[in-house]
């Protein structure tokens, strides 16, 4: 496992929700916000290579953990973003918190799906390490696997999406 992934992940959220604003404002993070038309879609695009697209409704926040003006981090409450990272632009990684899991990458393209108690974690391009909140487990994804993560301290099972569930998470977030 590489390093970059946090080893203490419910010290690294707690930390990253501390740090969290009470919304995301993306004209302050270096980031630009725009609706895309006919949809409830928004994408959001950073200067530094970091892009996510969110489904309408979702509940996420910007994470700046060092206040340079550049996020670090998504958290996301309830349904989907798919992110993409220019691993070539941004020299660091990036995270997406959710309740359950922390996925991180330095970059790569992947979607991630919160509802109903589960984390939904599913790589289209590049290597995302997922690790559940309540245990020190992690599990590296590859493009066209995914896995499901719910509090507890079970093991996590990566698994190959089936093409219908994968086409329709990425059919919610416009892909």
């Amino acid at each position: 496992m590489d390093t970059w992934f946090p080893i203490a992940l419910s010290a690294a959220f707690a930390a990253a929700l501390l740090l969290a604003p009470g919304r995301a404002s993306a004209q302050s993070s270096g980031c630009t916000m725009e609706r895309v038309g006919g949809t409830s879609r928004q994408i959001m695009r950073c200067a530094d290579g970091v892009t996510i697209t969110a489904e309408g409704g979702a509940r996420f926040n910007l994470i700046d953990r060092n206040r340079d003006g550049r996020p670090d981090a998504v958290s996301l409450r309830n349904k989907a973003v798919l992110v993409d990272v220019d691993g070539a632009r941004r020299a660091r990684g990036f995270q997406v918190l959710t309740p359950q899991a922390i996925a991180a990458v330095r970059g790569t393209r992947w979607a991630v799906d919160v509802k109903n108690g589960t984390t939904a974690v599913f790589v289209v391009r590049g290597r995302v390490a997922v690790g559940r909140l309540a245990s020190r487990q992690t599990v590296v994804l590859s493009v066209g696997e995914g896995v499901d993560v719910t509090a507890g301290t079970g093991p996590l099972t990566v698994r190959r999406w089936p093409p219908a569930r994968a086409a329709a998470l990425l059919a919610r977030l416009g892909q």
